[in-house]
């Protein structure tokens, strides 16, 4: 295969398990709770790692846990605020958004969408309730946009007791 056909296939194929992590991550409710569980889950596993992110995790327009570990900047919340707009007006992830607008061939601003309010890049992930649908998101921002997407994942795999080996995305291709 020629290399646009290999990287459209690998597009499709992280767009498509990224729609499988939206459908089995939902939780049974979103309160102040749940919210600081998520965050201090996230956050004790970027310690344990050595990561410098800002997390956040809100019901739309409603900020429930919010931390910034030391080597972040500014910028990364900024990053959250964006990335969190591409939530709350897609009801999808911003990783799984921005891929398929690059397959697409599409930017923001032909979508509508001024990159000072929306980043169509990995790492904010949509909070399904069940019984209630998208109501807030979950955000990482400070690593590379697939591993702040992948680490917000596999917190939520952990804390719903989902097997993230089953959910996760392939490893990057070269």
């Amino acid at each position: 295969m020629k290399g646009k056909e290999v990287d459209r296939m690998g597009l499709e194929q992280d767009i498509e398990k990224i729609g499988e992590q939206e459908r089995a991550l939902r939780l049974p409710r979103l309160d102040a709770h749940v919210a600081w569980e998520l965050g201090t889950l996230i956050r004790k596993m970027a310690e344990e790692r050595g990561l410098s992110v800002v997390i956040d995790v809100r019901r739309f327009q409603h900020p429930l846990f919010y931390s910034a570990l030391e080597g972040t900047t500014p910028d990364n919340a900024e990053w959250v605020r964006r990335k969190s707009n591409v939530v709350a007006r897609y009801h999808r992830s911003s990783y799984g958004v921005g891929l398929n607008w690059k397959l697409k061939g599409q930017t923001p601003e032909e979508r509508g969408h001024s990159t000072a309010d929306f980043a169509a890049h990995g790492g904010s992930f949509p909070l399904h309730v069940e019984g209630a649908g998208i109501v807030g998101s979950a955000t990482v921002s400070g690593l590379p946009q697939r591993a702040d997407h992948e680490l917000v994942v596999e917190a939520l795999c952990a804390l719903l007791g989902r097997d993230y080996e089953a959910l996760r995305l392939a490893p990057e291709r070269s």
